[in-house]
């Protein structure tokens, strides 16, 4: 399943000329939003909102809060308070395309999970980047109340590293208004098609899917590969970037995913969870975004350095977790569930 992965990154790797136009890049992107959203949907309109789709809701609200608040109180003493938030909201987000391929994965081995998983994977999307906003705000008062000629340092050393990071944009020097981010955070393009496309595959029921399948079944695998060379390309790319990182946070880019398997692990074994629901839940938590999260953050706490979480996200844990982390998980899952 990671072959396409390590493709594109032997071809980024000998600076090859190969590209994906960013069009069709962006197709497939939406297309399998569009696919997964759907599934989801018609598993919700065969099952209902079961007990255990509840249960898994509510874990997933759980460890989206968790996750945030542990990864800040790990980075806090070791890096930058900014750059702590930025990658803690990165942490405790949700990558829908390791989701993707998770999903794929379980259900080539018949433990394929339920439908409210989805509505998990959407409902984790964006209480990190609130509770994150709420820490770097947070972090600006205390810095502001006990020194505000260091609080400028702060942000000038921050503004000069991100002038020589990877940056790409001139970014501007005071925060979002809360309520901006919170449009962007429950208004984002893909977020909305997710929900759109499962809502459609629920009310559209057996019909629906029957009309449907070609499309988001027969060419599902194809293009899903199709997609994961691209994604190779990608993190060929920003791999660059890593000296920015240092081996501290390349480590915590690995452990901290272990930690929210975990995390799902146990509660999930409590709840008594199914095989193909917890691994997914384990993906979930394990899972760091790197399209939703900096899109948001990069404007809400401009003090952070996009070179860090950005590069922390798609370098190190979406590689991590494609490669060795949903093996890892399903075969925990596989031990552990109901």
């Amino acid at each position: 399943d990671a072959l396409p992965i390590f493709l594109g990154l032997f071809v980024g790797a000998v600076r090859s000329n190969l590209e994906i136009p960013a069009p069709v890049a962006k197709f497939l992107s939406l297309y399998l939003l569009m696919a997964l959203g759907f599934k989801g949907g018609q598993a919700l309109s065969s099952t209902g909102i079961t007990g255990e789709a509840i249960k898994v809701i509510l874990i997933g609200l759980v460890l989206a809060l968790a996750m945030p608040a542990l990864g800040f109180a790990v980075l806090r003493s070791r890096i930058n308070p900014f750059d702590a938030a930025a990658i803690s909201a990165t942490y405790g987000s949700v990558s829908a395309v390791t989701f993707i391929a998770a999903t794929q994965f379980v259900a080539d081995r018949g433990d394929e999970a339920g439908g409210y998983l989805t509505v998990a994977l959407v409902l984790m999307e964006s209480p990190a980047i609130i509770m994150a906003v709420l820490l770097a705000t947070w972090t600006r008062a205390r810095l502001q109340s006990e020194a505000p000629t260091e609080a400028g340092m702060v942000t000038a050393g921050v503004g000069g590293a991100q002038a020589s990071g990877a940056a790409t944009t001139a970014i501007e020097p005071n925060p979002m208004p809360i309520k901006a981010i919170l449009h962007e955070a429950f208004t984002d393009g893909a977020h909305l098609l997710l929900i759109g496309s499962l809502v459609v595959g629920a009310v559209s029921g057996p019909a629906g899917g029957e009309t449907m399948a070609p499309f988001v079944d027969g060419i599902f695998k194809g293009l899903l590969a199709f997609f994961l060379l691209e994604m190779g390309l990608l993190v060929a790319r920003q791999l660059r970037e890593v000296r920015d990182v240092g081996p501290f946070l390349v480590g915590f880019g690995i452990v901290m995913p272990l930690i929210g398997a975990a995390m799902a692990f146990t509660l999930g074994s409590i709840a008594g969870l199914a095989v193909g629901d917890l691994a997914m839940l384990a993906v979930l938590a394990a899972s760091g975004s790197y399209i939703v999260v900096p899109a948001v953050v990069r404007y809400a706490i401009p003090e952070a350095r996009p070179s860090r979480y950005f590069t922390m996200a798609l370098a190190v844990t979406f590689p991590f977790n494609i490669v060795i982390g949903i093996p890892l998980y399903y075969a925990v899952a596989q031990q552990l569930g109901a």
